[in-house]
């Protein structure tokens, strides 16, 4: 880094333009983050050309969320991350918030499904079905997991240890958003999952958690103890800290909006779909004919993804052409 050995220096705004990374995890970590975005984009291509749509808003909050990743990681602000503690808050709340955010609102699993052969839906269902995932995603697991890498890093002496040695800190920059992008997948995300919340449940979810975030930014804007005396003064510590605390509130409001749209969004589509279930139902007594449980389906999978849960599993819903539900 740039700053070695100095403790919490001055943040230059010529380095965090111009101070990206050039060593080798870093160009790896930046083409990786280049692939997935290309892969998004050509999956949406696809899609396309099969003459259905895909919510270009989906692709642009992807495409974000990726330069959210190389920006935290690779850009100028990596100059600082072992250096500046309030630079790491930025760092961390970039990777852990931000950049999921938007990676899920993309529905990433959702547009591979849409776009891909039938192999890979089955491959794709099998790994989303598999234990492990599972119990990964499991949301009190999920829950448990955030909160504790937010307390556990800065509170504790992992977090020196940590900056001591580099490969450990690059992957704890994996770890954050990992553990980010499970947690908010349960949110705010789109995608299929085992474990599908409803929209109290998610508030009920972001609520949870609200008391750890004031608690961790309680404890460093009050700390009488540098988060690490060899790399931080007490003084960025704390600004730190409080940087930590407004920002985890204000995106814990951010989601709630979210979630309260996404639920005014789902009751809307709902009554559409109650009300093609009827007209259905009000044309086949018009023609004559009694209405079986595939036909009042049909009338619902028009507005479906090609996903769904369905008494706790996932299922794959295949149907030719037409809309892709872009809620």
């Amino acid at each position: 880094m740039l700053f070695a050995g100095a403790i919490s220096p001055p943040v230059q705004l010529h380095t965090l333009i111009t101070g990206w990374q050039t060593d080798w995890l870093s160009l790896v970590t930046v083409a990786v983050d280049i692939a997935l975005g290309t892969g998004y984009v050509l999956a949406a291509r696809r899609l396309a050309l099969k003459g259905r749509h895909w919510s270009p808003w989906r692709t642009v909050s992807f495409l974000a969320g990726i330069v959210t990743i190389i920006i935290a990681t690779d850009s100028g602000l990596a100059s600082y991350d072992d250096s500046v503690f309030s630079i790491h808050v930025i760092q961390h709340l970039l990777l852990m918030n931000v950049a999921p955010i938007l990676l899920v609102l993309g529905a990433p699993v959702t547009l591979a499904l849409q776009a891909s052969g039938r192999h890979t839906q089955t491959t794709i269902l099998r790994v989303l079905h598999h234990p492990i995932v599972e119990i990964i995603t499991n949301p009190l697991v999920v829950l448990f997991f955030f909160s504790i890498t937010m307390i556990g890093y800065f509170l504790t002496p992992f977090y020196q240890f940590s900056l001591e040695h580099p490969l450990v800190h690059d992957l704890t920059h994996l770890h954050f958003l990992i553990t980010g992008c499970l947690y908010w997948w349960l949110v705010v995300g789109i995608d299929p999952s085992r474990w599908r919340l409803t929209p109290p449940m998610k508030l009920g979810f972001l609520a949870v958690d609200i008391p750890v975030g004031t608690l961790l930014g309680l404890a460093l804007t009050q700390a009488t103890t540098s988060a690490a005396p060899s790399f931080h003064t007490l003084a960025d510590t704390q600004q730190g800290g409080g940087l930590l605390w407004i920002a985890s509130e204000l995106f814990t409001f951010a989601a709630i909006g979210i979630v309260v749209f996404q639920w005014m969004r789902s009751d809307t589509r709902e009554a559409a779909r109650g009300d093609r279930r009827a007209d259905a139902d009000y044309a086949a007594r018009w023609a004559g004919q009694s209405v079986g449980p595939d036909v009042a389906r049909a009338g619902v999978d028009l507005e479906l993804t090609e996903v769904e849960v369905v008494d706790g599993r996932l299922v794959n819903v295949s149907r030719p052409g037409g809309p892709v539900n872009d809620a």
